[in-house]
């Protein structure tokens, strides 16, 4: 789900990339707020804010309309019921487990987009976790230093050019656009072919597997529908979902 995106605050954007002394770069970091902007600078980003191509807003309304209400009447309560039941180790050993899964496609889109550092570090980050993290319940690759660095094919076809295309809000998985929902789909079919830890093989007999896998990105994403606290949430997360993109393309 992309919705992790959302949560960036956007308004102008910084001059220079923010890089940790461990040599990892967190391009989302560039979205700043500035609060000294000019009347000119304002109109400038808010046409720039609007100036995303959505040719079929009206039908993206409804949907993103239709993920609130499913967000607020299923998801929400859903992941509620399984924080009180579940106990927090249980709740880190199911997320740790799903990225590690997740680290399959970063690692090939890692290697689809030339960035040789970042495949080496989640390979050993993909054999640490699995062998001496028994499977990916636990993470011991994070405390050696190996961060988690998520890429998907979405990113890599915008690595080789490819444009975002016409915007789109997809059902219960929100924002994207024609380019990354082609990547959602090339990234399910890699895992699905891949099968890592026979994972694939299960879960198309076992739909509780991807109900966990779905309640688990919900639980995780802390973004809340209505918490921009404004009348132009709709426009406020097209922008911020584009840019967030186009900056983790540029990384």
């Amino acid at each position: 789900m992309l919705l992790p995106l959302l949560l960036a605050a956007a308004v102008a954007q910084a001059e220079t990339r923010y890089v940790d002394e461990d040599g990892f770069t967190h391009p989302l970091r560039d979205l700043e707020f500035n609060p000294g902007l000019d009347q000119h600078e304002f109109e400038r980003a808010t046409f720039e804010a609007l100036n995303v191509y959505d040719p079929f807003e009206s039908v993206n309304r409804r949907m993103y309309h239709f993920n609130y209400r499913l967000d607020q009447w299923v998801m929400l309560p859903v992941v509620s019921g399984y924080r009180k039941v579940t106990p927090r180790v249980v709740r880190s050993g199911v997320s740790n487990f799903f990225d590690n899964l997740g680290d399959v496609t970063n690692l090939v889109n890692s290697v689809l987009q030339l960035k040789g550092k970042r495949a080496m570090d989640t390979t050993a980050r993909l054999l640490f976790n699995t062998i001496i993290g028994v499977g990916g319940v636990w993470d011991p690759a994070t405390r050696m230093g190996l961060p988690r660095q998520a890429e998907d094919f979405g990113q890599t076809l915008g690595f080789y050019g490819v444009p975002d295309g016409p915007y789109l809000i997809l059902p219960a998985f929100g924002p994207s656009n024609l380019r990354d929902t082609t990547g959602l789909v090339a990234d399910f079919g890699t895992e699905r072919q891949i099968n890592f830890l026979s994972y694939g093989e299960m879960s198309g007999g076992h739909l509780e597997l991807t109900a966990l896998r779905a309640v688990d990105t919900r639980y995780t994403t802390n973004f809340r529908y209505g918490q921009l606290n404004s009348p132009f949430e709709y426009e406020k997360v097209r922008y911020v979902y584009t840019r967030a993109r186009k900056l983790q393309i540029d990384e």
